[in-house]
Formats: C-alpha cells, sequence, structure tokens
C-alpha cells in the first residue's frame, strides 16, 4: 500500500472519531450524569443526616426527660438560690397577708449581714411558741403535694418558721417607749410607716405573750437579731421570745410574688437611717 494510500485512512480515521465524540447524544449523556451526581448527596451528607436522625428523639422519650431536667434545676435553684414560702399568720400585715407567697434570696447573707428594717424568715430558738398552722394539712396527698412543693421550692413554713422584721442588729438597744410611744434603737425613735396595729402602752402581762407596747430594754447580744412582726397587736417576735441567731436566718424575703394583685418588692423604710451605730455603753442583755 502506498503511503498516500494510508495517509488518507489515517486522516479517515481521525475525522470519524471526532464526528463520534462530538455527536449530540454523547454530550447528552454526560450532562444527564453530570446532574445525577450533584442531586446525590455526598457520603458525608450522608453521615450527616443519619446522625440527625439518631438525635432527634420520640416525644414519648423527650417530654420525661425535660421534665426530670427541669425538676433537678428547680431542686438546685431552691437549695442554693431563691425559695418561695407561703405566709401562715397575720403577723406582718398589712405587708404580708396570710396566703401571700414571698420570694426569699437564701446567698444574700452569705456576702453580707442582715440589716435593719430587713424581712427575714428564721428558724425559730427552743424559746419561740410553735406557730399555730391555719389548716389541716394531715392528709396523705396533701404531704404529698407539700413535700413536692417544697423541693421545688414551694414552701409552707413549718411550725418552727418564722417570718419578721429586723429592728436591731447585735449591739443595739432595743426599747420601748418613747414620748411617742415609739420603739426605740440606740436612743432614735422609730417612725414605722409599715405598721398595721400597735397593741396598748399598757395591758396586765400573760405569761409567754407580747402583750404590752411598752417592753424594757433589750442590748442585742452578739450575733443575734432583734426581729417584730409589722402587726404588732398579734405578733408574738423577740419581745416576749428573745432574740434570733444570725446562724438560724434562713434568707430574706425580697418579693411579693403571689396573688398577681399585690406583686411588690419588699422594700426597707429610710427610718433606720437615722439609727447610729451601737453604743458600748449598758447593762446585760435580756434574757
Amino acid at each position: 500500500m502506498s503511503r498516500a494510500s494510508i495517509r488518507y485512512d489515517l486522516e479517515a480515521d481521525d475525522e470519524s472519531a471526532q464526528y463520534v465524540e462530538g455527536r449530540p447524544g454523547r454530550q447528552l449523556a454526560e450532562d444527564l450524569a453530570e446532574q445525577r451526581r450533584q442531586e446525590l448527596p455526598s457520603t458525608k451528607q450522608v453521615e450527616q443526616a443519619a446522625d440527625a436522625r439518631r438525635r432527634v428523639m420520640p416525644l414519648w422519650q423527650e417530654l420525661p426527660l425535660l421534665l426530670i431536667v427541669s425538676f433537678c434545676v428547680a431542686v438546685l435553684v431552691r437549695t442554693f438560690l431563691v425559695q418561695a414560702f407561703v405566709i401562715p399568720s397575720a403577723s406582718m400585715e398589712d405587708t404580708l397577708l396570710i396566703g401571700d407567697r414571698v420570694l426569699v434570696s437564701k446567698i444574700v447573707y452569705d456576702t453580707r449581714e442582715p440589716r435593719r428594717g430587713e424581712v427575714i424568715v428564721f428558724h425559730g430558738t427552743d424559746r419561740w411558741a410553735p406557730q399555730d398552722v391555719d389548716e389541716d394539712r394531715n392528709g396523705i396527698l396533701t404531704r404529698v403535694g407539700d413535700t413536692l412543693g417544697d423541693l421545688v421550692g414551694v414552701s409552707r413554713p413549718g411550725t418552727k418558721d418564722f417570718i419578721k422584721r429586723v429592728i436591731g442588729l447585735p449591739g443595739d438597744r432595743v426599747a420601748c417607749c418613747d414620748e411617742q410611744g415609739r420603739v426605740t434603737v440606740n436612743g432614735v425613735g422609730l417612725d414605722e410607716p409599715y405598721l398595721s396595729s400597735n397593741n396598748p402602752l399598757e395591758i396586765n402581762p400573760v405569761p409567754g405573750l407580747c402583750g404590752a407596747r411598752r417592753f424594757a430594754e433589750v442590748i442585742v447580744p452578739p450575733g443575734e437579731l432583734f426581729v417584730m412582726g409589722d402587726n404588732r397587736a398579734v405578733s408574738q417576735d423577740s419581745r416576749c421570745q428573745g432574740t434570733v441567731p444570725i446562724e438560724n436566718v434562713i434568707g430574706r424575703a425580697f418579693f411579693r410574688v403571689w396573688p398577681p394583685s399585690r406583686w411588690a418588692v419588699i422594700g426597707v423604710p429610710d427610718t433606720f437611717d437615722r439609727v447610729p451605730p451601737p453604743s458600748s455603753v449598758g447593762g446585760p442583755a435580756r434574757q
């Protein structure tokens, strides 16, 4: 075969190959294949989708878990931060009424000492008579409800838990009364805007009860507080039951949270701003 013939055949083959590769059908097939590759998920996407399916829990499993977590958080808050207490008596009217619920900070006194005028919740000493409970709490369901409420931070005070206002600090001289019939602290008469009612200056004393408004001067012992209720006519407090150790204080009541119509901050009146520091002069504390 001549060289011219061979060259002709090669050129014919090149043209044939170019024709085949450039066919419209081949290009369409390649485009479809590329489109399918783009639409198919990658291995990483498949793995991510599988992980997401594994992480999604059925509602019947997720709901109990959320309830348990919420309960644990509530217990931690109640134990270390804030607790809600139900007011059981009329001794703090009209500041606090029977059935009111107050929020009590349990950490505020970890950084400082109580101050005059603050409302505190505390454990009474052996000298403090147990307070009456205004309703029957002996039923099984009632006791279970009280226990659960206490765990999550809505507590009914025990018979030895009290809520009163701080009147005297360690070393203060507390007495009643001055010429205007007021309680005095370190010789300064207190104008007490929070008082609901007061008791008579002089009445026949009843053992164990805070009857008359007048009482002998008390020098508050170190590490203790002199506390009184805002409703002096019915409050049984440090006038007749003695001072309270600071270590018995549960916390400071700072907000009235229930009922909603009575939402309010439990503040401190400025009347205590005029009280001077405790005097080192005086006799022994009344026991």
